[in-house]
Parts: structure tokens; sequence; C-alpha cells
């Protein structure tokens, strides 16, 4: 059987360009933990949040969930996070559970309280907002259409 010369060269012009197209992808890809001091958070439902997932605050990553445990007097799922050295968060900032759109991934996103009194490595947010899923939402919505008028719901 002989083999065509043009095809192995068509072969090996692939594989360089499959090469070329994964170097990109990781260069290109934000793949590491933020570095910075540890803060935790306390949910009943995080959804598809996951370690590694995004910290974001006013929309920009600002650190990176480094830890998923269950609190077994309390049953509440605790989110271990790091928040960037730079980025100073008041004590009273909530975080919320959320997603990024339909298809995408759920995330933490801070809101900032107003606070004189900072957050310290190993602090508690003890403001949050669990994770409300799409059929969360549509079983409220649905909820709220049968009510009869009136009634106060």
């Amino acid at each position: 059987m002989t083999r065509n010369p043009l095809e192995t060269i068509m072969g090996a012009l692939v594989l360089l360009v499959a090469a070329v197209f994964l170097v990109f992808a990781y260069t290109t890809a934000d793949l590491r933990q933020v570095k910075g001091y540890p803060i935790h958070a306390s949910f009943t439902k995080v959804g598809g949040l996951s370690v590694g997932g995004e910290v974001r605050l006013a929309g920009i990553q600002v650190g990176s969930v480094t830890g998923q445990r269950l609190d077994q007097e309390t049953f509440e799922a605790v989110v271990d996070m790091t928040v960037l050295e730079s980025v100073q968060l008041p004590s009273d900032t909530r975080a919320v559970i959320t997603s990024d759109g339909l298809l995408g991934g759920s995330y933490v996103k801070l809101v900032p309280g107003s606070s004189d009194e900072m957050l310290a490595a190993g602090d508690s947010l003890a403001r949050t907002q669990d994770y409300q899923s799409l059929e969360d939402l549509v079983g409220e919505i649905i909820f709220l259409a049968t009510q009869p008028a009136g009634s106060g719901g």
C-alpha cells in the first residue's frame, strides 16, 4: 500500500493547527485560582457552583471558590473562597449565588455593603442569598398566576 505524500502533509498540518489551538486556549483561559485572603459563606442551596468557580464583584472576577463542605450542625453548604488582597470588602457584604445565563455555570456575586469595618482573612459573610434555579422561578410565577385576585399573595 503506497502512501500519498499529500495525505501525510495534510495530516501533519491538521495536527499542527490542533496544537496551536490548544496552546492558544490554555494561555487565554484563566483557569488558575486567585491568590488572596480566605472568606466563607453559608447557603441552603448552591446549585451548580463548583470548586474553581468565579467570585465576582461588579461583574469582574475578584476571587475563586476554593472549597465546599457541609456544616454538620446546620446542614448548610459552606462555600470557601479567596478574594484578591487588593479588594477590601465591607463586613456587611452580601454573597449571592447566581447563574451566568441559561447555559452558563454558577458563580458567587458579591454585593458590597456600606459598613466602615472591613472583612479580614477567615471571616464569614453573614448575609447570603441562595441559588435560585429556573425551575424555582417558573414555580413561583405559576403560583402567583394561579392566586385569586385580591388574595394578597
